[in-house]
């Protein structure tokens, strides 16, 4: 299955938990503060920003990338292990 990167700024009215959930639901795994991992059958990053989409309002930003090569230091989740 593909893996993505997905990360948000929520602007005025921050309902995280909305958003949240859907992250969890579909396995999610928070690596920093707004930033998850998510390994899932989207065919393209831009699928997953419109599924995303739904869960965010409209003044909000959201970020989604496949990823390739990656590395990090310090994340919440070591995605060596997910």
């Amino acid at each position: 299955m593909p893996k993505y990167i997905a990360s948000y700024d929520l602007i005025k009215r921050k309902d995280y938990q909305t958003l949240w959930n859907e992250l969890e639901r579909l396995g999610g795994k928070r690596v920093l503060e707004s930033v998850w991992y998510l390994d899932v059958t989207s065919n393209t990053a831009a699928v997953l920003r419109d599924h995303l989409g739904q869960f965010i309002d409209s003044d909000d930003r959201l970020f989604v990338c496949a990823l390739g090569d990656w590395a990090s230091r310090k994340a919440l989740t070591k995605l060596n292990e997910v």
